[in-house]
């Protein structure tokens, strides 16, 4: 179709715009970040007349911010990995298999991403300070208990993407496998995994994603040794002042492995989303 020069100037305009509304809090963070905090405090300047990069090392003593990067490290991964690895075998039974309950399940597990989340802030709580008084397991101020919370979330968004993926997999694939001798968990591993290779590292991203910017369950769940990066950022407010070229510094940190993440599996990703769109 030929571009009109009114329709090409408008596009052009309209990206630009889109662009200088991304790119301005960003830009404005990283000169943030390699400004002295008198000058932060200052009159606001695009361009630091002194750039330092002090923050960048004064953030890790301000506060521990390695115990809470570690945190979140731990915590995302193995959210991640628990919730993609049960919703695997979740889908495949859901997508392969007739059984009694199946559309229960898939409605009810559709039905979990229709409540906002700080509706199960104090079920959750209540449930682990009673698993704590009658178990002696402690899961109010741990990794373990933040981790059960983020499986609450990400699993059924886990389960529902690979069975939407999986129902989209030919069956004749599976006739084919069986035919070679597969039994179930050979097809599962050999056939339909790296068919959906895509929607899994997709789904693995986004999982990995919301347990790591995740704020509202973290900041009740955790204590000082187990807080998580994104509560932890709150510390380097003090009543005395703030440290914003060191948050600025430590945001733009702790951003790194998701930012990294998408560089590196960019064409999985959008390969995964679209599958899902198209179904």
């Amino acid at each position: 179709m030929h571009e009109t020069l009114g329709y090409r100037t408008f596009r052009r305009i309209t990206l630009s715009l889109l662009t200088i509304f991304v790119c301005a809090p960003l830009v404005v963070m990283i000169t943030t970040a390699i400004k002295p905090l008198s000058q932060v405090q200052g009159q606001f300047r695009w361009v630091p007349t002194e750039p330092t990069f002090q923050p960048f090392i004064d953030m890790w003593s301000t506060v521990p911010l390695a115990t809470y990067f570690v945190n979140s490290v731990v915590v995302a991964t193995t959210a991640t990995v628990l919730s993609v690895s049960v919703a695997v075998l979740a889908a495949y039974a859901v997508s392969r298999w007739n059984f009694r309950g199946r559309e229960t399940f898939r409605l009810a597990v559709l039905s979990t991403q229709m409540f906002p989340g700080i509706l199960f802030l104090l079920p959750l709580f209540l449930l682990f300070v009673m698993t704590d008084r009658l178990t002696g397991l402690t899961l109010v101020g741990s990794r373990t208990g933040l981790v059960i919370t983020y499986l609450t979330f990400a699993l059924p968004y886990a389960i529902w993407m690979l069975v939407s993926y999986f129902e989209t997999i030919p069956r004749e694939l599976d006739d084919a496998a069986e035919v070679d001798g597969c039994g179930p968990l050979r097809l599962l591993v050999s056939v339909l995994l790296p068919a959906a290779r895509p929607v899994i590292i997709a789904v693995s991203i986004f999982s990995f994603m919301l347990a790591w910017g995740e704020v509202l369950f973290a900041s009740v769940l955790t204590d000082e040794q187990t807080r998580t990066v994104a509560i932890g950022l709150q510390s380097y407010a003090s009543e005395a002042n703030v440290y914003w070229n060191q948050v600025m510094a430590a945001s733009l940190v702790v951003s790194a492995p998701v930012v990294l993440a998408f560089l590196v599996l960019q064409k999985h990703i959008t390969a995964g989303v679209t599958a899902g769109a198209v179904k």
